[in-house]
């Protein structure tokens, strides 16, 4: 098992160029015949040669060893770069997200100001506001007015007025 494996090791390309069928003492004896002529050669090199490629082989393993010591430090930098960048990148969406629900909340609030104020008016007045404010603002406070009362206002305005806005309500209610 050993010379075959010790065969295979120095004559691998000895199988693709020759595709030939050994018996088992042919095979054994090409077998030792490869092994001769591989100690031969290396019995030929000096030891000194022989030292010189190992340390060559070393330095290079040596040098292949830092280069990938190298990448990995450079791999782990990027990967805390990116790390600290996706914190940022979260902690600015959380005060991007933050703002926008205050804003929110703001404008519910002011709406419900203006609703308290325009529910408190009389009917002819409070048309005359809401006529002549933006139709989404104006459609939002009477969605929050009370029926009979937003009823009233709409028989106070100007039909053209009063059918759009009207139109816009039942559009936003569904």
């Amino acid at each position: 098992m050993k010379v075959l494996l010790l065969f295979l090791i120095f004559s691998s390309s000895a199988f693709s160029k020759d595709e030939k069928v050994y018996t088992e003492k042919e095979f054994i004896k090409k077998v030792s015949e490869e092994v001769s002529t591989h100690v031969d050669k290396i019995k030929k090199q000096s030891v000194t040669d022989l030292t010189k490629e190992i340390v060559k082989k070393h330095e290079e393993l040596s040098l292949r060893e830092l280069e990938l010591k190298k990448r990995e430090q450079a791999l782990t930098a990027s990967e805390n770069e990116l790390a600290s960048k996706y914190i940022d990148v979260d902690k600015k969406q959380k005060q991007i997200i933050g703002c926008v629900d205050k804003n929110a909340d703001e404008e519910k609030q002011r709406v419900s100001q203006v609703v308290d104020m325009i529910s408190n008016m009389r009917p002819q007045k409070a048309a005359e506001i809401l006529s002549v404010q933006d139709s989404s603002i104006a459609v939002q406070i009477l969605q929050k007015i009370d029926p009979k009362k937003a009823s009233k206002i709409f028989n106070f305005m100007d039909k053209d007025i009063s059918a759009k806005l009207q139109k816009q309500y039942l559009l936003m209610k569904k």
